[in-house]
């Protein structure tokens, strides 16, 4: 009985120290692959393989290692069993999708995005790529996936940024506005955020083409959210009347948030809405209203504008690094 403990004891002891083994083996591989040594991280993950087979983190690592050298075939070689397991995870479909976009067999990434989201039907980046893999071929039901992701998932940049883009690039005058200022207080300091700034700059010259916001309403079937968007906009349409600039912009949704809070806040409560309206009680309105419209469009007009207002820039600065913005789920009004 006392030797039948002291082996089960040194079992679990010699399993605690190759667990301990393969994870410093997998995390040496990691350090590997931020350097781009592919052929030591493959090396030093198929070690640790090794002490832990099957373990499906190190075999996500080596597949997108492989992805990584351009090695598809051999990435799809250690992804597919993964995929086919039970324990596959958002992360193993992701990569295997990625490689399926990445060979344009857009067949396969299909059925790989279509499976991932029948076990993961909340997960917003699965419906992002799967999107963004639409997109590659053309589809423009890639939006669909896009407005998916962002009604099951809220928080997760990516539906926004390829939603707005999308919608910048069709008639419509309102989402490419709203989905585009969510996605840069979500993902606030990236390439793709100038990108959207420019985008919202835009959206606001192209919403403000007509001045009667309201005059063809009717004829495109638009939800009662959008109707009251516009109609509180329509009111400041005479601001912009002789041109737009970051001012007028200001005023023009101050005018917007005031409008809005006395007649549509309680049926349509919105978190971008809360926030700016918290950053106009505050006193931090006008320098949001420039870090969006100023620094994307004239990046020499909005370091003059923080050189003359150094005190309002640094506390919107030290707010905005300092807070979280978090969208709920119950605030999706595409449809309603």
């Amino acid at each position: 009985m006392k030797f039948a403990l002291m082996l089960l004891l040194l079992t679990g002891c010699l399993q605690g120290t190759a667990q301990t083994g393969s994870d410093t083996l997998h995390q040496k591989g990691r350090e590997y692959m931020r350097t781009g040594d592919w052929k030591n991280a493959l090396f030093v993950f198929n070690r640790a393989l090794q002490q832990q087979p099957g373990d499906i983190t190190i075999l996500k690592d080596i597949a997108y290692t492989h992805y990584l050298q351009k090695d598809f075939a051999q990435a799809l070689d250690v992804i597919k069993p993964v995929v086919e397991s039970d324990n596959a995870d958002v992360q193993s479909f992701q990569i295997a999708g990625t490689i399926y976009r990445a060979i344009e067999d857009l067949k396969n990434g299909t059925k790989i995005y279509t499976r991932a989201l029948k076990k993961f039907p909340l997960s917003g980046v699965l419906y992002c790529e799967y999107g963004e893999l639409l997109w590659q071929k053309k589809d423009l039901s890639a939006i669909f996936q896009w407005e998916k992701g962002i009604q099951a998932d809220p928080n997760h940049s990516g539906n926004y940024y390829n939603a707005a883009r999308f919608y910048y690039f069709t008639t419509d005058k309102i989402w490419s506005l709203i989905y585009g200022e969510i996605f840069v207080n979500l993902e606030s300091y990236t390439i793709r955020t100038a990108e959207i700034k420019n985008i919202l700059t835009e959206g606001y010259q192209k919403l403000f083409t007509t001045a009667d916001l309201l005059k063809d309403f009717n004829a495109r079937k638009q939800s009662l959210f959008e109707k009251a968007f516009l109609t509180a906009m329509n009111g400041q349409s005479p601001i912009v009347a002789g041109g737009i600039t970051t001012g007028k912009l200001t005023e023009v949704r101050t005018g917007f948030l005031t409008y809005w809070y006395k007649n549509y806040a309680a049926t349509f409560p919105f978190r971008l809405f809360d926030y700016q309206k918290q950053l106009l009680e505050s006193g931090m309105f006008e320098a949001y209203n420039e870090w969006i419209f100023s620094s994307g469009t004239s990046p020499e007009a909005y370091q003059q504008w923080v050189a003359m207002h150094q005190e309002a820039y640094d506390k919107f600065n030290h707010f905005q690094r300092g807070r979280v913005f978090k969208l709920p789920k119950d605030q999706y009004y595409q449809n309603k």
